[in-house]
């Protein structure tokens, strides 16, 4: 039996993942905060635009939290915890809090999952874009 090791997320991972994220929604001219979580779902960069309105910081952590736990993009769970969902109590059945809405994704390394991403502030379809953009720009 082979056992391959994957490279976690580094700092410098996580800055590529915000930059980009950033860069994203500025263009799109959208303030956000940006979460990324190692595969333990400890905090490896969080950094909130100036002007990005206060709860977007907890969002995008929320998001973050929320793909690295279902390995999914939160976009994809939406409809998952609508009242005739799956995962309808998932909401509150745990002690941290998820939170699906878009703007959360995992963040893969050799098809393993290594961490994840969230952003908060814009619309959830910009989030999510935005997001998108810096796992692309990340691989």
């Amino acid at each position: 039996m082979s056992t391959t090791t994957v490279t976690p997320l580094t700092t410098q991972d996580a800055e590529t993942l915000v930059t980009a994220a950033h860069r994203a929604a500025e263009a799109a001219g959208v303030t956000v905060s940006v979460t990324v979580l190692d595969a333990g779902g400890h905090l490896l960069a969080f950094r909130r635009d100036d002007r990005a309105v206060l709860i977007s910081g907890e969002t995008s952590t929320r998001k973050a939290y929320t793909a690295l736990q279902l390995n999914a993009p939160t976009a994809e769970l939406v409809d998952a915890v609508k009242p005739d969902g799956p995962f309808h109590t998932l909401p509150t059945a745990l002690d941290r809090p998820l939170l699906f809405i878009a703007g959360g994704i995992p963040v893969h390394r050799d098809g393993r999952l290594v961490g994840a991403l969230g952003v908060g502030g814009g619309a959830p379809e910009q989030d999510h874009v935005f997001a998108t953009a810096a796992v692309e720009a990340l691989a």
